[in-house]
């Protein structure tokens, strides 16, 4: 038997290789422009449920992490509960915290703009949770 070592490299050819690094490539792009389109959403409605709070400094929506205090602010919590982003590097219990401090947060959000609580658990449904969020921001009361 013969066990000579043959170059996996070639087996896909010119055309393969920078077909596949244009499928990534352009599947990054569209990634960002989807992560842009939701920040951009979600600072839009920010500002706009900060006004109708009349919690000061409503641009702190457009600046990470700044947008975290903002919101503490809107729900009227210390301010340093915004630090529990920071827990989110310890694998699962992290990110349990975390979840649970932002639910609360849209919790007391949602009681600031005179709107059920419970609408909060509401965020926790992919997609569902745009539309609440759109309604908090959006709907008067």
């Amino acid at each position: 038997m013969d066990y000579t070592t043959t170059d996996l490299s070639g087996s896909l050819g010119t055309m393969d290789a920078n077909s596949i690094y244009a499928i990534v490539l352009g599947s990054l792009w569209i990634a960002l422009v989807i992560a842009l389109i939701f920040y951009v959403y979600n600072a839009l409605v920010l500002v706009a449920i900060a006004k109708k709070t009349n919690t000061q400094n409503p641009w702190l929506a457009w600046i990470p992490f700044a947008n975290l205090y903002l919101m503490t602010q809107i729900a009227k919590v210390p301010w340093w509960t915004f630090l529990v982003v920071f827990l989110s590097w310890i694998p699962f219990v992290g990110a349990l915290a975390v979840l649970a401090v932002v639910t609360w947060w849209w919790w007391k959000i949602s009681e600031a703009r005179q709107r059920p609580g419970w609408w909060a658990l509401l965020m926790l449904i992919p997609g569902v949770n745009l539309v609440m969020m759109g309604l908090l921001a959006w709907t008067e009361k």
